[in-house]
């Protein structure tokens, strides 16, 4: 699992993180079952407070999916099927965007629109 943290980014580190752990699920990297890092060890690995991982572990726990459990740290839930099925959708909606020449913050808009 490759993720990485930009700290001069306006969007907070604990975003990053689990839109980098959303990511990775998408692309099929982390998989139904997969245990993610222990949040010490990724803390350290992107050199991050390990709260920031919690909180970003928390996030994704809320979304379901992923399940923290004491002891058995994060696993990746039956949930992640469904962002692999979404990922395979959106290429072609990015596609329509770049054709109507909208920019990335503009379907953006439109994707968070039509989702409320």
């Amino acid at each position: 699992m490759l993720i990485r943290v930009d700290p001069a980014s306006s969007t907070a580190l604990f975003e990053q993180l689990a839109a980098g752990v959303r990511a990775e699920v998408m692309r099929g990297r982390v998989t139904v079952g997969q245990k993610l890092p222990a949040a010490r060890e990724l803390a350290t690995s992107l050199d991050i407070n390990v709260h920031t991982v919690l909180r970003a572990y928390q996030l994704l726990r809320d979304e379901g999916l992923i399940d923290l459990r004491r002891g058995r740290g994060a696993i990746v839930t039956d949930h992640a099927r469904n962002y692999a099925a979404l990922a395979e959708s959106l290429p072609r909606l990015v596609a329509e965007g770049k054709r109507l020449n909208l920019s990335a913050n503009a379907l953006a808009a439109l994707i968070r629109e039509a989702y409320l």
